[in-house]
């Protein structure tokens, strides 16, 4: 990851509750979390579904966006306070040219879609506690840097449910 943030010349702090990206609009940035979190999510007739949290040493990408350069339906919001480093497409385009960085990047997608398909998996088929525990063993850290109601979200149940999986 260190090799994608050495081509970003631009960092952007981003305030409590403050957009990084609105749903519908065209985002082809890559970033890199210095300090912060912000959770990634979509907003449907139920509400807000967090589909992905982000916060110290992760990359993140609105990746439909950045691959199509069209619109996405994603949003992207500061938990608290962030500051984040900026790789634009152009700078990517250029970190590609590089035949080893072509290698790991290729292994961070093949990695976000083994996480993606694991999710899934976790959301179709696991039970509540099932999915809590999954998440617990895959990412301690999350509980450190997110508030619980974001994860409860995230794991599809109500913020009661976790607190009572949490004291069990």
């Amino acid at each position: 990851m260190k090799e994608i943030i050495e081509f970003s010349d631009k960092t952007v702090t981003i305030d409590r509750n403050e957009f990084l990206k609105l749903s519908g609009s065209i985002d082809t940035n890559i970033y890199f979390v210095e300090s912060g979190s912000l959770r990634i999510f979509i907003s449907d007739d139920v509400g807000e579904q967090i589909i992905r949290f982000a916060y110290k040493d992760n990359i993140f990408v609105a990746l439909d966006s950045f691959l199509t350069g069209k619109s996405s339906g994603f949003s992207i919001q500061a938990i608290k306070k962030t500051v984040v480093k900026v790789i634009s497409k152009q700078q990517f385009i250029r970190f590609l040219e590089i035949e080893k960085n072509r290698n790991l990047w290729t292994k961070i997608l093949e990695n976000l879609v083994l996480q993606q398909m694991e999710r899934e998996i976790d959301l179709l088929v696991n039970s509540p506690k099932e999915r809590y525990e999954r998440v617990l063993q895959r990412s301690p850290q999350l509980f450190q840097e997110i508030p619980d109601r974001y994860i409860a979200n995230y794991l599809r149940m109500s913020a009661e449910t976790l607190s009572r999986l949490k004291k069990s």
